[in-house]
């Protein structure tokens, strides 16, 4: 009977590719269980049924000690393969949350796919969303949850792929936390697309205590962000959840790393806030070759801050590299600004800088392309016109 029960629900799981089941028919799976077995062990079938290692399946059998019978799990395991999801989510699902596998179908489950399809959610953007809520998806508030935030986040492409990255939507509570921090972001000058992206990299903020959100927004202003400005998102990100002595600690940081004054810090961050987040490492090798080998002002470098933010293999050495042999060799004009030829996009940066000069310098695509994978430049053959980096 074992052998069967399992090869009944590992074919449903296996036909998750299948179109959706009509919801009359997951309740009606739900309603007609397969029968218990008397020997029934909640690790072996977590193993053979659902999917789990056996390290997993240990840890999760102690949620469901109470279990005696496959029954329960069973119907969820068929509803869930009825809603596409394929052996692999459900087995993450389980060992995420293996109360799962407990839960009501008519009850709960198919109250819920109802809820959500009629909100406007497609089949497979329920079947996508199931993993992303996990437990939250065997709460009937998950239907009023979604009623707010689809509007919100304008489609359920943007809210599935905010609750990607911030499961902790579903857990707020709606009244007394999300909405009064929504109406305040508003007020900050914040729409609807920059709550979303503000989601993506400060998961919690929108979950968090209304006076919480408003010591972050003061916290942004004192660092020279005003509210309302282009730049405030960015500054609430770099100093979520972060302490007054925290910010202290990190301009320190800056004003030694560059060699800034409190004024030129202040510059800095106020055009790109991110800066707040950047790892010590990161900040030093960035500082080293900008003042040592590119020989830059710090001056010029706080004024252009969101150069900090680039990669220094990928961008901010090969670049220079290609604009001194330029300059050096009268390519371009000597004062030709380091800056603005970082900025370009890969291929403008080409077009301008490299393809140019293909007669003078015919190995300086390939160099190029050297320096952008970190090794040295190296020449075919020798040219008089042409210097070693």
């Amino acid at each position: 009977m074992l052998r069967l029960r399992n090869s009944i629900v590992a074919h449903l799981l296996s036909s998750a590719a299948s179109p959706v089941y009509p919801l009359h028919r997951l309740v009606s799976a739900a309603a007609h269980p397969l029968s218990p077995n008397p020997s029934f062990v909640v690790e072996d079938y977590l193993v053979a049924t659902c999917g789990l290692t056996q390290a997993q399946a240990l840890k999760a059998s102690t949620k469901l000690s109470h279990l005696k019978s496959p029954t329960k799990p069973d119907a969820v395991l068929a509803f869930l393969a009825g809603l596409g999801l394929s052996g692999a989510d459900v087995a993450a699902l389980v060992a995420r949350d293996p109360r799962f596998l407990c839960t009501g179908v008519d009850k709960i489950l198919a109250y819920n796919v109802a809820g959500l399809r009629a909100l406007g959610l497609s089949p497979s953007e329920v079947a996508r969303l199931v993993p992303l809520a996990t437990h939250k998806f065997r709460c009937r508030s998950i239907v009023s949850k979604l009623h707010y935030y689809l509007p919100l986040f304008g489609s359920a492409e943007n809210l599935l792929r905010v609750l990607k990255y911030s499961h902790y939507l579903l857990d707020g509570d709606l009244d007394r936390m999300v909405k009064p921090n929504v109406a305040f972001l508003r007020e900050c000058g914040i729409d609807a697309v920059g709550i979303s992206k503000l989601c993506l990299t400060a998961p919690r903020i929108l979950g968090t205590k209304p006076a919480h959100i408003r010591a972050m927004a003061a916290l942004a202003e004192a660092i020279g962000v005003p509210c309302g400005s282009g730049m405030f998102r960015q500054a609430l990100k770099a100093v979520a959840f972060s302490s007054q002595e925290k910010i202290a600690v990190r301009v320190e940081c800056l004003k030694n790393t560059f060699g800034w004054s409190h004024a030129e810090v202040g510059v800095a961050v106020c055009k790109f806030p991110m800066l707040l987040k950047m790892s010590k490492d990161n900040l030093q090798s960035k500082s080293e070759f900008l003042l040592s080998e590119a020989e830059l002002e710090p001056a010029y470098i706080a004024h252009r801050p969101s150069m900090l933010g680039l990669s220094l293999e990928g961008r901010l050495r090969p670049r220079y590299y290609i604009v001194k042999y330029l300059k050096e060799n009268g390519l371009v004009k000597c004062n030709r600004d380091y800056y603005s030829a970082l900025m370009f996009s890969e291929k403008a940066f080409v077009d301008k800088f490299i393809c140019p000069h293909k007669e003078a310098a015919p190995y300086l695509a390939e160099d190029y392309a050297a320096a952008c994978r970190g090794e040295i430049p190296t020449r075919h053959e020798p040219r008089t016109d042409y210097e070693s980096w």
